[in-house]
């Protein structure tokens, strides 16, 4: 709904409007839907602020571009500068353009040579995207430092919450009260890092995973970003994101523009499982998302079963195991290229070593499809080896500032794909590989940050990043049904901005069980499960050195995109015969797992998680209830299933895919066998769970009757 002074975008209970006064384009609300109204003027007037002492003589109201020469004393959305001038823009709105579900402000100062284009569109889902690009109409270079969207938030946003994290034990949360001040979550990787937040999120004061209200900010793009919640001495409040430029990374010439990355905001009244049904509906909406192409397939990835020694008849015997427990891709993970036989050299060459595959990847992709699954191969194209054919060849072939080589990682350097001629290598050697051979996947990997990112003396994260988009886009074209994962040593590139590409993410190189019900939780408030990589890994996990049942582990593995990492040559015959009835599990139900909505219980009992999917018409639910550790008390708190129909009732009974747990009682729940309770009883009363092992899980199914 629009008037000549105010645009009101509506889309699923989302409202934002707009006040395009003459003098002050700003925001007067985003949040909870404002209904059919029209009384536009009454909701700003409510909204001017009144004048302290020791402030300005006109009411702080921050536009949409919060210039300081308007009298805002916060962040600005525009900084830099012209040679030291040019750094105070004043932007008068010259024109917008606004339907149902779009507005555009564009705004010029003629003085600064300086124009800025905002868009603000729902996309689906009613979340909102955000996008804004500045464009040079002056003389002369204009050195870009920021380019941020900023949103603001009611004073009743009392808390943050955030992800940090590190390799092998990514997205913890981070929950803190808003002050006065700000925070920021800035990444200097050059890639999202395993301490990318994904999401920041504003919520109300105790808000849970179920109830209060949330807004939330997530930068669309891999490269270096920043997301800051501020509060002014005002109390006013905001919450922004945005790529962080590096030093001069950015000058536009006169003419030039340059275009933000856009920046996904969503709007949440139930909870923070209420941001995460927003972000899966709009990426589940999308044309090219993996589940609308066809179902996600169970995976098995060889590393961890047979690391830098590939030989072929181990993985013909790997392949005979995987096809009877019921697999349906296959994938070859590092050491098949180049000199590539341990993690020293070879990257860059990605050509078929000789001495390892004499014959190419032919045979073993034979003995692939001949035992019904597809094949998929591991590359890291970003990275090179100094030890390599191609680094020999073109030293001058990476990111670095002239005249000095960047400290290796991993024993790796970085290939600097701003430079034509070495992209067009990387593009040529991995399209040849997927031309040459019937390879339907690529887990394409990142293992280093980014040091000295340079190209021409200049710093060249963003526009290596854009690369990156690129290369996926041009061997997707190339290659139909090409599926790509992204992984960056584990979960060290997960963000909004890929998403948009690539079909998968690695979440994490720990396969730990345990580790990964808190990594996979908290991925999952921005991420589907159905986009999540998640493995069966060995017995004894390789990062931890801890030993889990196959029950915990292969029931964590289920809620999300499943799959094996594991010797499965070696597991015992009544492992494999459990792993085959999990595997029909897994496929029988899959629709439901990547279709339905997530629900995260509140158990008041750090113990313990509880966590499910409900189908979409609540017919069908299946959760698990996960012991973390031991109990304070000889009985937990009772299982609280939410996301039901309160008025139908429901079989409830517990399933064992891969066995029974280890119950630790005398006498068990009576309801394990079998029971019918209500939507409404399930929510208000529950299941009292059985006393289990710490470490364990339990899998309960629920449908109407």
């Amino acid at each position: 709904m629009k008037s000549s002074s105010f645009v009101h975008l509506r889309q699923d209970g989302v409202s934002l409007l707009v006040s395009l006064a003459p003098e002050l384009v700003r925001i007067i609300h985003w949040g909870e839907d404002l209904g059919d109204t029209e009384d536009f003027d009454g909701y700003s007037s409510a909204t001017i602020e009144p004048t302290a002492h020791a402030e300005g003589d006109s009411p702080d109201q921050p536009g949409i571009w919060r210039e300081q020469a308007r009298g805002a004393i916060g962040s600005p959305v525009l900084k830099g500068h012209r040679n030291g001038k040019d750094f105070s823009p004043l932007f008068v709105a010259t024109s917008h353009t606004a339907n149902d579900q779009e507005l555009v402000v564009v705004g010029e100062d003629v003085s600064a040579g300086l124009r800025i284009e905002t868009s603000f569109s729902f996309v689906g889902a009613g979340v909102l995207v955000t996008a804004q690009k500045v464009t040079n109409i002056g003389s002369g270079g204009y050195c870009l430092e920021d380019l941020a969207t900023y949103l603001p938030l009611p004073d009743r946003a009392q808390e943050s919450l955030d992800f940090a994290g590190r390799w092998v034990k990514e997205r913890q949360p981070v929950r803190r009260e808003i002050q006065p001040g700000v925070v920021s979550r800035e990444v200097r990787e050059g890639r999202t890092s395993h301490d990318y937040t994904i999401m920041q999120l504003a919520m109300t004061e105790a808000a849970t995973f179920r109830a209060g209200e949330v807004w939330s900010l997530g930068l669309m793009f891999s490269g270096n970003s920043r997301h800051t919640i501020e509060q002014l001495q005002s109390g006013r409040k905001s919450i922004s994101a945005s790529e962080l430029l590096m030093p001069g990374e950015i000058i536009l010439e006169p003419g030039q523009s340059y275009e933000a990355a856009p920046v996904a905001a969503i709007y949440s009244n139930s909870g923070i499982d209420g941001t995460s049904d927003r972000s899966y509906r709009w990426l589940r909406s999308r044309p090219n998302h993996p589940t609308n192409k066809r179902p996600r397939p169970l995976t098995l990835n060889v590393w961890e079963a047979v690391y830098f020694d590939h030989d072929l008849g181990k993985l013909t015997e790997l392949a005979k195991v995987a096809n009877q427990i019921g697999v349906e891709r296959f994938v070859l993970d590092d050491g098949w290229f180049g000199s590539r036989r341990d993690d020293t050299s070879g990257l860059g060459d990605w050509v078929i070593s000789k001495d390892v595959w004499p014959e190419g990847l032919a045979p073993l992709i034979d003995v692939v499809k001949a035992n019904g699954m597809e094949f998929g191969l591991w590359f890291e194209g970003e990275m090179v080896n100094p030890d390599s054919e191609v680094y020999r060849a073109h030293p001058d072939w990476i990111l670095n500032v002239a005249g000095r080589v960047p400290p290796t990682g991993r024993g790796q350097l970085v290939l600097d794909l701003t430079n034509p001629n070495c992209y067009q290598h990387v593009f040529d050697q991995t399209n040849k590989i997927l031309t040459d051979f019937d390879i339907s996947y690529i887990k394409w990997d990142h293992n280093r940050p980014l040091v000295d990112p340079g190209h021409n003396g200049k710093a060249a994260v963003h526009e290596q990043t854009k690369a990156l988009y690129r290369l996926f886009s041009e061997l997707k074209v190339n290659h139909p049904g090409l599926e790509i994962e992204s992984c960056a040593s584990g979960g060290g590139r997960v963000d909004l901005g890929i998403a948009q590409i690539v079909d998968r993410f690695w979440v994490s190189d720990c396969n730990d069980a345990l580790e990964r019900q808190y990594i996979q939780r908290y991925t999952q408030v921005a991420i589907p499960p159905e986009m999540l990589g998640s493995h069966i890994g060995p017995t004894e996990s390789h990062t931890t050195g801890r030993v889990h049942s196959l029950g915990f582990r292969a029931i964590t593995a289920l809620f999300g995109h499943a799959g094996l990492e594991w010797d499965i040559t070696k597991a015992t015959a009544d492992e494999q015969a459990h792993l085959k009835s999990w595997a029909t599990y897994y496929k029988q139900n899959r629709d439901l797992l990547h279709s339905g909505k997530v629900e995260r219980v509140e158990t008041n009992n750090e113990a313990t998680f509880v966590h499910g999917v409900v189908s979409q018409d609540k017919s069908k639910a299946i959760f698990a209830y996960v012991t973390l550790q031991g109990q304070a008390a000889s009985r937990a708190n009772a299982i609280l299933i939410d996301g039901l129909d309160s008025n139908r009732s429901y079989s409830v009974k517990a399933v064992y895919p891969v066995g029974k747990p280890v119950f630790q009682e005398r006498t068990g729940p009576k309801w394990l066998d079998g029971a019918v309770l209500t939507g409404k009883a399930l929510t208000q009363i529950g299941l009292r769970p059985p006393i289990l092992f710490p470490e364990t899980a339990l899998l309960i199914e629920i449908e109407a009757i």
